[in-house]
């Protein structure tokens, strides 16, 4: 499909599903943001759901100002995926052993490991500017300098929530990897500093919402809170590529006959800053679950921990500001879930996959989520589908 548009307030809301199954309170949430002074434009993905201040599922184009709590907590959360050499026939009918030794390899929830992983064990992307990186620890924000420990000891780790580690096959029956994660606490606690600072600002007084609290260009508090934001970015996206290196020591060793090499990784943000040019003019892109989709891009729309997910190339709509959605995206909250749904109930939706399928999983049940086919179609002028995959393995925090 192509985009609805709906009246706001200072721009128009292109809207990439039917207006009428959002919920009243994530488009309020939306006519807020249209209403910002600095707002640009605002491209509504199909995966759309209530969110804090911001609609998760929404990409923000502002000129000179940037609102950190649309930017949300788990700062350049995203995905990583990879093809492997391997088909469905090497795997064996039993999966719960290579779970174990994922579940081993990369720690879970608010785990870490015990000592922080050695960047000599990878290449690439994992330990790129290594050394440069954690040297720009000590210009972060005072908030969180006695972090440092705990920062270094959870990078290449999972958390929990909807963050997962996945064993898929595609329809030729490939195998993949495939993960999902941000920027663990550090990024939680700059977000959540961030956050506080910009609500004390004079002109966020008078907001609709103090959620859509804004730091403007050229201020110290902006000069702050985008050292902060791109560092926590990069630690994101090393997070990630350090467990996607874990991962792929796992299927070496598991599967050591087969002799498995992995084709070049795919990752993207989904939350997140970007700083991009539109109709001659510079704007701060904040992407609320939506990942880049610019001409070429490869990306990675998951849904949920039952029904699998895809890898697309972008098509570079300019419309959607050159963005996708990130997700199925939730149809009701993580309480909503539980309240419905049982252990029996996940059982039932996660037969085949190899997973927890216990009480403190049920809040992840994919009837909570939107279909993720219907979501992929209402974004055909978006993306384009490279391969669809499909979990035998979910690793949950």
């Amino acid at each position: 499909m192509s985009y609805t548009e709906v009246p706001g307030v200072r721009v128009p809301i292109r809207m990439w599903t039917d207006p009428t199954t959002v919920e009243d309170v994530a488009m309020q949430q939306l006519r807020n943001v249209s209403s910002l002074p600095w707002i640009k434009g605002l491209a509504v993905m199909p995966d759309v759901h209530y969110g804090k201040g911001a609609t998760v599922g929404s990409v923000i184009a502002m000129h000179g100002a940037v609102c950190p709590a649309a930017v949300g907590v788990d700062i350049g959360c995203g995905m990583s995926a990879v093809k492997t050499s391997l088909t469905a026939n090497d795997l064996p009918g039993d999966l719960s052993r290579l779970r174990s030794k994922v579940e081993q390899a990369i720690p879970v929830g608010r785990g870490m490991h015990d000592d922080p992983v050695a960047p000599d064990r990878f290449h690439g992307m994992a330990t790129s500017g290594w050394d440069s990186f954690w040297d720009r620890f000590d210009g972060l924000a005072e908030a969180v300098k006695f972090r440092a420990d705990r920062a270094t000891k959870q990078m290449g780790t999972l958390g929990g929530g909807n963050h997962f580690v996945e064993v898929c096959l595609d329809e030729s029956g490939a195998v993949w990897l495939m993960l999902h994660s941000g920027s663990r606490n550090i990024g939680k606690e700059l977000a959540e500093f961030h956050i506080g600072q910009a609500q004390k600002l004079p002109h966020n007084q008078g907001l609709v919402d103090r959620d859509l609290a804004v730091f403007i260009s050229d201020t110290p508090q902006m000069a702050a809170y985008r050292n902060d934001l791109f560092w926590a970015q990069e630690y994101a996206k090393k997070n990630r590529a350090i467990m996607m290196a874990l991962l792929q020591d796992v299927i070496r060793k598991e599967f050591k006959k087969a002799r498995p090499t992995f084709d070049e990784v795919i990752s993207c943000h989904h939350n997140y800053v970007s700083e991009e040019r539109y109709d001659g003019m510079d704007l701060l892109v904040t992407r609320k679950g939506a990942i880049r989709a610019g001409s070429g891009d490869h990306g990675i729309i998951p849904g949920s921990m039952g029904t699998g997910s895809y890898i697309v190339r972008g098509l570079g709509n300019s419309a959607a500001f050159n963005s996708a959605s990130h997700g199925a995206g939730r149809r009701m909250s993580r309480n909503a879930a539980k309240r419905r749904f049982t252990t029996r109930d996940l059982e039932d939706q996660t037969r085949g996959v190899e997973c927890r399928k216990d009480s403190g999983v049920v809040d992840e049940i994919p009837a909570a989520y939107k279909p993720i086919d219907q979501v992929i179609d209402q974004q055909r002028d978006l993306v384009e589908v490279v391969a669809k995959l499909k979990q035998v393995v979910c690793v949950k925090g």
